[in-house]
């Protein structure tokens, strides 16, 4: 089947600076960034600690105001819309957090977190239709309705964030960020959660931006992955594509760290010298040239833009082969 290449969330010189306090200096945690998410993919964004995954997750939900840029949200520029107009569209799309208890409420039962959006978008709607559609949901992501009295603190890791899903489907929406949703669970039931969210996909026709720092479960859920570092994109393609033929060398860093199960899926590793240099003064250039083993004079100097490969691969890098 063809896929859709509609534009669904469209996002254009991205910028999100967040003030240190110290007067003209600022932490540069999305540093003008384009993209867009089509309709009906999975979009994958990848990258250490501190590239800004989370907060681009944000800035696309409008749950952080840009420093600059924009981001339309089928044809819509959200930084222009009322709060009344974000209300209404905030049906559809919606946020699977990290962290699923830190993202429920610990005072409220699973009833009251599960009514609680239905109280706020239709308030007209009566208690035995909304009673029905919270048991759908519970047997939609695993759970049993005589759980529905029963406190976070009362679940494990992964019941809770299946919780955080069903909270996040209740309004049927067209979009969902899932910001780590799977990183603080154990192991063991990674993939039980995982499998549960391709399921939602595909039985609510959804559109996720899947934000996660390990490449597996990329691989495993994403059609399209982009590759953050330093608050910039410096690789985006096709799954397939991208883990077949890297052309970034942050990316085949990233790659070549992937434990191999088997000797044919072993790559070749490459060590990185030094740390990620600070988001508050990046330096000057390729922001990756500090720790890249090719890095070039052009590369200290002169910031590469992304530019489209004949596959229609996008590489930030002046070394970047065809």
């Amino acid at each position: 089947m063809e896929r859709d290449l509609t534009p669904l969330l469209v996002a254009k010189n991205l910028q999100k600076y967040f003030p240190t306090g110290e007067k003209g200096v600022s932490v540069k945690a999305v540093d003008g960034i384009s993209f867009e998410v089509r309709r009906g993919e999975t979009l994958g964004v990848v990258g250490e600690s501190g590239c800004g995954k989370s907060t681009t997750g944000r800035l696309a939900l409008r749950l952080l105001e840009p420093t600059g840029g924009s981001v339309s949200y089928d044809g819509a520029e959200l930084t222009q819309l009322s709060r009344s107009q974000m209300r209404t569209l905030r049906r559809r799309m919606q946020i699977i957090f990290q962290d699923p208890y830190a993202s429920l409420d610990p005072r409220k039962t699973v009833l009251q977190t599960l009514s609680e959006p239905f109280q706020i978008h239709y308030p007209d709607m009566n208690h035995h239709e909304m009673l029905g559609k919270i048991a759908l949901l519970m047997d939609r992501v695993g759970l049993r309705p005589e759980q529905l009295t029963r406190y976070p603190h009362e679940f494990s890791g992964g019941q809770r964030q299946r919780v955080g899903i069903a909270r996040a489907i209740a309004l049927n929406p067209e979009f969902v960020v899932c910001d780590e949703p799977v990183s603080a669970l154990d192991v063991s039931i990674q993939a039980q959660v995982v499998n549960l969210m391709q399921d939602i996909k595909e039985a609510y026709s959804l559109t996720y931006l899947f934000i996660s720092h390990d490449l597996r479960i990329i691989r495993h859920m994403c059609d399209r992955v982009m590759v953050m570092y330093l608050g910039n994109i410096v690789e985006m393609a096709d799954k397939e594509s991208l883990f077949e033929h890297q052309r970034h060398p942050y990316t085949q860093a990233l790659l070549g760290a992937i434990p191999a199960l088997h000797k044919r899926d072993a790559r070749q590793h490459i060590l990185l010298s030094g740390d990620i240099p600070s988001p508050v003064r990046p330096p000057s250039g390729c922001p990756f040239h500090p720790r890249c083993p090719k890095c070039k004079d052009v590369c200290k100097t002169q910031k590469p833009m992304l530019r489209t490969m004949p596959d229609g691969a996008l590489v930030a890098c002046h070394l970047a082969e065809e």
